[in-house]
């Protein structure tokens, strides 16, 4: 596959010069003269080889990939496969992320589908997600172009910069990157995550154009300076790694030079900065240790640095950026040692011939050269996580802490106590740590990432926002919704693109935002965030938000509800089935069972009264069950709202009754404030209220009560609409246990009038101790002059039996004189 990505854009090399297509491939390998076919056996093989010559970080010559021999059935499938693909796949920029996102795919299914705690084994695969190229151009469009725009005011930047956002006064809506040097020379970039190199590949080709204009560079010497200086990257993956060096090399190479033709493969060009964070240490501390000869300089304590390195990197598999080298060897690698410990590795890997390493040390036996090779990923990762950076950009790896495995969890709760519950929030601290401190002294450096945006309001977050909101800028915050992800359809991920500054915010700070979740469609948000309203709110004014919850709304303040009212959490049964039934299921509660509410799909004044739940008296089975609860039930025997805690909100009215755990109740501290509340809930409005707060498609009880609310507005509403109080119980849909059981005002009639002729009862009609309106009562007394109508033994014919009249005839005849209940004669 690699290959033909070389071969496509006419980077695929016999000798420096010299580019071959697969076609000549496939003729070289039939020459005789191993000269001429390097050993290969087929074109695919030779194309390999020669792409080993380029890119020995990707293809190295040395892996026993190059001795693997399909069978020929499937080394045919392969090949066809392959040649299917159209041209175009292997010139556009974004195919090796799509490459890798769908090589994946299957591993992902297959460990979801497992349900097995997540570590080291199962983490690349359920974490990598491919960055849209929107959301990419985004954040570096209100990074690096909000930094060329600060810096070079009247010169136009060489790229187009489409989704830079700027205030009326042209300033950059992020900011101006006051702590980024005035060049470029020194500016240094990460990805701590960078999969298959997108976020890298899509700021090279930015930071080369703007390096040739503002320094008057060509493009090799562009290029060459971006590669070494200006991008690095980090991944868990090895197979990631060597994805996002080939895309950057193949960004690198067909750059076009001054002449609009591309640059070409140079073997001399600065090999990118990945490194793998991932690496596996199969070997145990002394494997390690006695890669040092005894006539290395300072030996002793070059081989008690590596041991340290082994140490720190023995969990690298599962915690990847995450590991810090400053926190084990307290900035050992900042000292001469250090350099003495790379020099030794280096000359370790500088021939392909193990026993010639270090003379004759015993050492360095077979299997030696994958082993320093392995010390020496680990050590150019250990370099790059000890460094700081002008700019931390990522897509952080999304994994709840329940998902997690035992050593992942406590390592996050360890070292990042507020963000344990989601690694993405985890990285996010690490990216701030990997940044530069602005309080130190230093040029304060930004993280720009895409993560999940429930932490944003979510009350088990809330440590971490207090704490964030104090210490760094926020300097834009853009709301992606459901649908931000072409791959990904429905509201799995919510996303939000966030910049954050590392230094103290100013009392007077501002945190700017741009809202894009309405749109459905990937597209369509793309077109929000660079056209969209962006809007202005204090940081500090965050904090007195409920909960510190983040908003861009400026309408949060106020009183809130819960200063009026409590929102209860419903009832955990431990097993539905068992422990509910439609209350049309039985004659007789009994002492066993109770009137159960659940959700409604529209507000109604009555509704979700369609079940029973196995109480006994709250003993038995809902005190055994596993996850059962039965402390919420402060509610009960209260009047409130019952609010379906999905989607919309819908609510009902609450009499007392138990609720499950899909729903809340909100009951009001004062009886007399119920009406006001209601006709809130009740409204548009309150839904819009709890969204600004919580975009969760279940929302939490809690959260229900923490949104604004304006009394004496709402007394008024409550005043023309219920002039005589909120409506008493009342429903006129069958499947409702407080429905009267007469026909005519029913929602299904027909129905009803069968259920009545087979002798069916509703609950209603039998509960005396039933809340019911006088309405109810009045269809309820209606309802028993057509018992006369019933059949005696509930079982009706269609045809005439035993002298009866048919059915049809008893039927019509039922609802005749269910008409001369409600009109005589």
């Amino acid at each position: 596959l690699f290959a033909r990505f070389l071969a496509e854009n006419g980077l695929l090399l016999w000798e420096p010069g010299a580019a071959v297509s697969l076609d000549d491939c496939e003729a070289l390998v039939q020459e005789a003269d191993p000269a001429m076919n390097l050993g290969a056996k087929t074109k695919w093989a030779l194309a390999a080889k020669l792409a080993a010559r380029m890119l020995p970080q990707v293809f190295k010559p040395q892996s026993p990939v190059f001795e693997l021999a399909f069978a020929p059935e499937h080394q045919r499938e392969l090949e066809k496969l392959l040649a299917a693909l159209p041209d175009e796949v292997f010139k556009a920029s974004d195919s090796l992320g799509w490459v890798y996102q769908f090589w994946q795919a299957k591993r992902k299914d297959a460990v979801n589908a497992s349900e097995v705690k997540i570590g080291a084994d199962e983490l690349p695969a359920v974490t990598q997600l491919f960055t849209e190229p929107y959301m990419v151009d985004f954040l570096l469009h209100n990074s690096l172009g909000a930094w060329w725009v600060t810096r070079h005011p009247n010169v136009p930047c060489p790229v187009p910069l489409t989704y830079l956002r700027t205030l009326d006064d042209g300033t950059p809506a992020a900011g101006k990157f006051e702590g980024w040097p005035n060049q470029l020379t020194d500016f240094k970039l990460l990805d701590p995550c960078c999969g298959s190199g997108h976020f890298l590949v899509a700021a090279f080709l930015m930071l080369v154009p703007m390096r040739m204009q503002a320094e008057g560079l060509s493009a090799q010497q562009a290029v060459d300076a971006v590669l070494a200086n200006n991008l690095h990257g980090l991944e868990i993956d090895p197979r990631c790694v060597e994805i996002a060096v080939f895309a950057l090399a193949l960004a690198a190479w067909r750059f076009p030079d001054e002449h609009g033709e591309p640059l070409g493969v140079r073997l001399e060009m600065p090999e990118p900065r990945i490194a793998c964070c991932g690496l596996k240490v199969a070997a145990t501390p002394e494997d390690w240790m006695a890669l040092v000869p005894d006539t290395a300089p300072n030996a002793d304590y070059v081989r008690q640095e590596l041991k340290l390195l082994h140490r720190t990197f023995s969990q690298a598999p599962l915690l990847g950026s995450l590991l810090d080298p400053a926190r084990s060897l307290k900035n050992d690698l900042a000292t001469s040692s250090f350099e003495t410990l790379h020099a030794l590795l280096e000359t370790a890997l500088s021939t392909e011939t193990p026993a010639t390493l270090w003379g004759t040390s015993q050492a360095l036996q077979e299997g030696s050269w994958e082993l320093a090779l392995t010390a020496k990923g680990l050590l150019d990762a250990a370099r790059l996580l000890d460094q700081r950076y002008h700019l931390v950009i990522t897509n952080v790896p999304y994994l709840a802490r329940g998902k997690q495995n035992d050593v992942l969890k406590a390592y996050c709760e360890k070292q990042y106590p507020e963000a344990k519950n989601d690694l993405a929030n985890v990285f996010l601290e690490r990216c701030l740590e990997l940044s530069q401190d602005g309080r130190r002294g230093d040029g304060a450096g930004v993280v720009q990432i895409v993560m999940p945006q429930n932490w944003l309001f979510l009350t088990s977050y809330r440590k971490q926002r207090e704490s964030l909101l104090r210490r760094v800028e926020w300097n834009l915050l853009a709301r992606l919704g459901p649908g931000a992800f072409e791959t990904i359809s429905g509201e799995v991920v919510q996303a939000v693109l966030l910049t954050q500054t590392n230094a103290l915010p100013a009392e007077s700070f501002e945190l700017r935002g741009v809202d894009a979740s309405a749109p459905k469609v990937a597209l369509e948000k793309a077109t929000v965030l660079a056209e969209g309203e962006i809007v202005s709110v204090s940081q500090k004014g965050q904090l007195d938000n409920p909960d510190a919850r983040v908003s861009t709304s400026l309408e949060i303040g106020g009183m809130l509800l819960n200063t009026l009212a409590h929102s209860h959490h419903g009832l955990v049964c431990g097993d539905r089935p068992r422990m509910t039934v439609n209350f049309w299921e039985l004659i007789d509660k009994g002492h066993t069972w109770i009137n159960y509410c659940g959700t409604v799909t529209e507000s109604t004044h009555y509704g979700g009264k369609e079940t029973y739940l196995r109480w006994c008296e709250g003993t038995g089975a809902i005190k055994e069950l596993k996850g059962a609860t039965n402390l919420e039930t402060h509610a009960w025997d209260k009047n409130g709202i019952v609010v379906s805690a999905m989607r919309k909100l819908p609510v009902t009215l609450y009499t007392g009754m138990a609720f499950d755990n899909n729903t809340a109740v909100i009951t009001a501290n004062d009886g007399n404030h119920l009406p006001a509340i209601w006709s809130f809930c009740s409204s548009p409005e309150f839904n819009e209220a709890v969204r600004r707060i919580d975009q969760k498609i279940n929302v939490t009880n809690a959260t229900l009560v923490k949104v604004p609310f304006d009394l004496k507005h709402w007394q008024k509403v409550a005043a023309e609409r219920y002039p005589n109080g909120l409506p008493k119980p009342y429903s006129d849909d069958p499947t409702q246990w407080l429905f009267h059981g007469h026909p005519q005002p029913s929602t299904h009639p027909l129905q009803v009038a069968i259920a009545r002729l087979a002798g069916y009862r509703w609950p209603a009609e039998s509960d005396p101790d039933m809340e019911l309106s006088d309405e109810a009562r009045t269809w309820i007394e209606r309802s028993a002059l057509l018992n006369d109508h019933s059949d005696d033994d509930g079982i009706l014919c269609l045809p005439s039996v035993r002298g009866e009249p048919p059915a049809h005839d008893r039927l019509l005849k039922l609802l005749i004189a269910s008409w001369e209940t409600v009109e005589p004669g």
